[in-house]
């Protein structure tokens, strides 16, 4: 994305990269489900399921930004350790309807270290 946000500029970049998903999960819901009437089921539940919608978004255009300004493992590892945080918060707390699962001293090692490997890549 970061090539494609350099030569086109950002927006539109992140538009035709939100087009190409919506005709892909077009395809895969018309194969899988050969219709489309999931399309309106999910349109009529709560605002917050629609927020992996939003942050699908958001990710890309981090990654469109980011990219050619620090590098593709730093963006991804930003990437991978923001949303293995964010998962530990939602595990911790049972947020968007989720089970909750304890924060333990080694699940937060384990996200330490994510978090220093991915400042480690930002070092050039």
């Amino acid at each position: 994305m970061g090539e494609l946000g350099e030569r086109v500029g950002i927006a539109p970049a992140l538009a035709f990269a939100v087009g190409v998903s919506l005709v892909c999960a077009l395809g895969v819901l018309l194969v899988w489900e050969r219709s489309f009437a999931g399309v309106r089921a999910a349109a009529e539940q709560p605002w917050w399921l629609w927020m992996g919608g939003v942050m699908s978004v958001l990710i890309v255009l981090g990654i469109t930004v980011a990219t050619p300004r620090i590098g593709v493992a730093a963006t991804i590892g930003i990437v991978i350790a923001g949303n293995l945080v964010m998962a530990a918060l939602i595990d911790q707390y049972g947020l968007l309807g989720q089970d909750q699962v304890e924060l333990t001293w080694p699940r937060l090692l384990g996200l330490a270290l994510l978090a220093a490997g991915a400042a480690l890549l930002l070092a050039r």
